[in-house]
């Protein structure tokens, strides 16, 4: 994705690709996997460091994923996770979501995860994304719903996060909330209703390893990456609040009380 059509608040330093090197297809992807089949051409919007993109690749032996990020960086980064998972069939290259170096009816499947919330115009994304599908194929998306957020015992800085995310992501032109958008950008694209499956899968994390990862992700992304400057300058927290949001996460943490959720909205669309 170019830097034109992005409008992630956060970057993709270190913090950042080590959460989200624990995306799987399993646990990220789940709704699409009955769907593919060993010999489809597959293409990753938003790929990251390729976890996801190199677990399709492994689901499709006789075919071929080509993963696409904004960055050579991170590009860079998902051709070494193919290369350490010894993945073959699989590309990873530089593009923007909007406009794709493809020609017309090129893949089976698209895919994205936590890419619509992240973009201007999520609609025209799609509408590029339907282009480059075959006809039958599939555009797939999962997308977080950042409001329906739950989270126990009620602990301020964590709340105090929450509301300050979803004002930051949207004063920057994206929708935290998108997992309940899906179905009405998909049609905005051209999508007919009757072509889209619509479901949600949650992501629950309770367990002291599920509460470690949760709270130390977000700790980390506000001390190591551009979030808390974009939080700051946004004019939506000072650095004594990202402290205590920082806090609140370390404190939930270590409740064996502790539970969060987040739901995700999916989009399952036959071209």
């Amino acid at each position: 994705m170019a830097q034109a059509s992005n409008v992630y608040v956060s970057d993709h330093s270190e913090s950042v690709l080590k959460s989200h090197n624990l995306r799987t297809a399993a646990n990220s992807a789940a709704y699409l996997l009955n769907s593919i089949l060993p010999n489809m051409q597959i293409c990753d919007i938003g790929c990251g460091p390729g976890s996801i993109t190199t677990d399709l690749a492994a689901l499709v032996p006789n075919g071929q994923v080509v993963g696409i990020d904004m960055g050579q960086d991170v590009v860079e980064k998902a051709r070494s996770t193919a290369a350490e998972r010894g993945i073959k069939n699989v590309r990873f290259q530089v593009g923007d979501a909007h406009a794709l170096d493809f020609p017309d009816h090129t893949f089976d499947v698209v895919h994205c995860h936590q890419v619509l919330n992240h973009i201007a115009g999520p609609a025209n994304a799609l509408r590029e994304w339907r282009r480059i599908t075959k006809p039958g194929g599939l555009v797939a998306c999962r997308e977080s719903d950042f409001d329906s957020a739950t989270h126990y015992p009620e602990i301020k800085g964590v709340a105090d996060f929450k509301d300050v995310y979803i004002k930051t992501v949207r004063s920057r032109g994206g929708e935290p909330n998108a997992g309940r958008h899906m179905v009405a950008w998909a049609r905005e694209s051209g999508i007919d209703r009757s072509c889209i499956t619509a479901s949600a899968s949650v992501w629950c994390f309770s367990s002291p390893e599920e509460r470690g990862y949760w709270s130390k992700m977000w700790a980390d992304r506000l001390l190591n990456s551009s979030l808390a400057k974009n939080v700051i300058d946004g004019g939506f927290a000072t650095q004594e609040d990202i402290n205590c949001f920082v806090q609140g996460w370390r404190e939930w943490e270590t409740d064996d009380d502790g539970w969060y959720t987040l739901t995700h909205g999916e989009i399952l669309c036959r071209v």
